[in-house]
């Protein structure tokens, strides 16, 4: 921009006013010369040739100074604006100016001391920080803060930006190209004590945790006396010494119970460590027939201690609920799991069964109408479920309804039975929208095969009803129901069917159920095992047995049960499309198909390549409905629930799922293969 010399200036702004207010003040006393005149003539002429005199004076002046008072502020104005740059320059936060790209345009000296780069660097300030490029230069906002780091020191970079017309200054240090509209001031701030304080305080903030060991009944009973003191102490001391490790310190409550107090940098230590204890002290064997489990809550990031243990109990609830040996921390609602790769112990006793049983009985008693629901697309062992808690609130004289949504081939059969047969009135099966119209405060809901709300078949009826029991043989995750009124969840049960079965023994002495009830659970025992292959146990084959009692009928369930052609066609072609990864895993599709339900089909084929040699765990994926359906399946060699938690679902260790919603089949294939690899490279399947 050219420069005008003082001789042609003039006055401007506030100052130009100046002057015309005071030639304007002047002009008054012509005003006072035509009064004096009219008054006396002489004084009017006196007047005026003062008044005459005063304006030759001020035209002289205004002539004579102007340039003078011109070339003053000029002065002022370059010393002013050469005292900015040097405060500019010399100021202590390191200042770098840049163009809308990163290019540099300046650097005052604290900025070419922290870079070692002289004044004349020119070149993209992420040569010097790559953290802050074009993506981090502030484009709609005003101003934005970043992180970066340089020669390990930690800074807090503030960018911000400004405006052409606002940089203005006598003098200017840097010539700017034409077309630039703005400009990025970028401010250096030096937080690396600061961050090193904030890790310190963060490292030493308390944390609560709670140790139980899953077992301890069922171990010492199967061992002699001699040998349970000495196994007791060789727990205790591998338990006081890995948590020594980590500056934590242990205090015994019970004899299977441990409170643990510790600081934060001990808990990041057991995480990095992935509690490694629940492994080790499965190694302890002194001739002991079960292997020594233990399950491990730890609550962190809480007010103080107090809120710490209350997290610590809720991550406890959810490691039990999940079937023990495992490590769960909580850190306010979030929740973090380690270990629990082994299968669930058997249930050697039937008190929890007979406690449930009369639990569940008060409450139908307690309500006036009893709705029970599995979870959406519901399935053999959620129907089989809800029927024995249809029949259970008969049984005491309650009127009851099962809902269900669309009627999918798995259970088409069975509901039609029901319809056709005289002993059911119509009212046993209801849509959601009768069920809505009916759950009120004296209803009980009670949920099975299921014990997270969202894939209840109805979760709307949830919040209108009087009280909510769960029956589930799912392991918990973090949106199980809450504020249930009874929750009976048994991750060691291999199905919903086995728990209704057990709880219609103990409900009361003459429950009767009909021959077709009896098949419909059944049906659903059969279809969670595998045909008794899969999680069975003593207690599959007593809960079988009782049915077989009530009069079910292994001939007519398998009728039942049977699979339609086309249904066979596309197992064995997924079977047959298998591929193995990793060589341990086996992967399959099953892609949209004229078949009802591809992915039970898919389920199916899974648990057919487990029957393949060097197959750990099997991995069928089926597109429907808009959604990836993925079915894992395991024998005991890999824990399939936890790779399915990873991708948004669960399940059991054997036998799990996930639902995924905008992929492709390339694309979920590619996301299971990663989880996979991360989860064995981690160690953690």
């Amino acid at each position: 921009m050219k420069k005008n010399s003082a001789g042609h200036a003039r006055y401007s702004g506030s100052l130009r006013k100046h002057w015309r207010w005071s030639i304007y003040l002047a002009l008054t006393l012509l005003i006072l010369d035509g009064i004096l005149f009219f008054r006396d003539r002489t004084a009017g002429i006196i007047a005026l040739l003062f008044t005459a005199a005063y304006f030759i004076a001020i035209v002289v002046i205004y002539t004579w100074y102007q340039p003078r008072i011109l070339q003053e502020l000029i002065r002022f104005a370059a010393s002013f604006g050469q005292i900015q740059s040097e405060i500019l320059q010399e100021l202590e936060v390191p200042i770098a100016l840049l163009e809308a790209d990163g290019h540099v345009l300046f650097l005052n000296d604290q900025m070419c001391s922290l870079t070692e780069k002289k004044s004349s660097f020119r070149k993209n300030i992420s040569m010097l920080f790559p953290e802050i490029n074009r993506g981090t230069i502030p484009v709609s906002g005003l101003e934005r803060d970043v992180q970066c780091s340089y020669h390990d020191r930690e800074y807090r970079a503030h960018i911000q930006r400004i405006s052409l017309t606002d940089f203005v200054a006598e003098g200017s240090l840097i010539e700017l190209e034409n077309g630039a509209e703005n400009l990025y001031v970028l401010y250096l701030f030096d937080e690396t004590e600061l961050n090193r304080y904030i890790v310190q305080n963060r490292d030493q903030k308390g944390v609560v945790g709670l140790v139980y060991i899953d077992n301890y009944e069922e171990t010492m009973d199967r061992i002699d006396e001699v040998r349970q003191s000495l196994l007791n102490v060789m727990v205790e001391r591998r338990v006081s010494k890995y948590f020594d490790t980590v500056g934590g310190l242990l205090k015994k409550l019970e004899k299977d119970k441990y409170l643990l107090i510790m600081d934060r940098k001990g808990l990041d230590m057991l995480i990095a460590d992935h509690f490694s204890l629940l492994e080790s002290v499965k190694t302890i064997n002194i001739g002991n027939e079960i292997n020594i489990t233990l399950s491990i809550g730890v609550g962190t990031e809480g007010k103080n201690y107090q809120t710490n243990y209350t997290y610590a109990r809720g991550a406890m609830e959810m490691a039990l609920g999940r079937g023990g040996d495992q490590a769960v921390v909580k850190n306010g609602e979030e929740m973090i799991f380690f270990g629990g790769k082994t299968q669930h112990g058997e249930r050697t006793t039937k008190v929890k069964s007979r406690m449930k049983a009369q639990a569940m009985r008060e409450l139908i008693l307690s309500m006036d109408n009893v709705i029970t629901m599995g979870h959406a697309m519901t399935d053999m062992d959620s129907f089989g479920a809800a029927i024995g808690v249809w029949r259970a609130a008969r049984t005491v004289g309650k009127p009851a309804h099962i809902v269900l949504g669309e009627i999918n081939s798995n259970i088409r059969g069975w509901v039609n039975s029901f319809r056709e047969s005289k002993d059911f009135d119509e009212s046993m099966f209801i849509t959601h929208e009768q069920a809505m119209e009916i759950t009120d405060e004296n209803t009980a809901v009670i949920i099975v095969d299921t014990n997270r709300a969202s894939r209840a078949e109805c979760p709307e009826i949830l919040e209108h009803a009087g009280a909510v029991a769960v029956l589930d043989h799912h392991r918990q995750t973090m949106d199980t129901l809450e504020h249930a009124a009874l929750s009976y969840i048994e991750p060691s049960a291999s199905s919903a069917c086995e728990m209704i079965a057990e709880i219609l023994q103990y409900f009361e002495e003459n429950v009767y159920l009909s021959s077709l009830e009896a098949d419909c659970i059944y049906a659903g025992i059969i279809i969670d095992t595998d045909n008794f292959l899969a999680k069975t146990g003593v207690r599959t084959f007593e809960a079988a047995a009782y049915l077989r009692r009530c009069g079910a009928d292994v001939t007519r369930v398998r009728k039942a049960l049977r699979e339609s052609f086309e249904n066979y066609i596309a197992k064995a072609e997924a079977v047959s499309n298998a591929e193995k990864y990793m060589d341990r895993y086996a992967i399959s599709q099953i892609r949209e198909t004229a078949i009802e339900n591809p992915s039970v089909v898919g389920a199916q084929a899974a648990n057919e390549l487990l029957d393949i040699v060097g197959v750990k765990a099997s991995f069928v994926l089926t597109a429907y409905d808009n959604r990836i359906f993925i079915s894992a399946r395991s024998i005991d060699e890999a824990n399939v629930q936890l790779v399915m938690e990873r991708l948004g679902g669960g399940g059991h260790l054997n036998m799990a799922g996930a639902q995924l919603t905008g992929v492709t089949m390339e694309q979920a294939v590619l996301r299971v293969k990663e989880v996979l690899r991360v989860m064995t490279e981690e160690k953690s399947i």
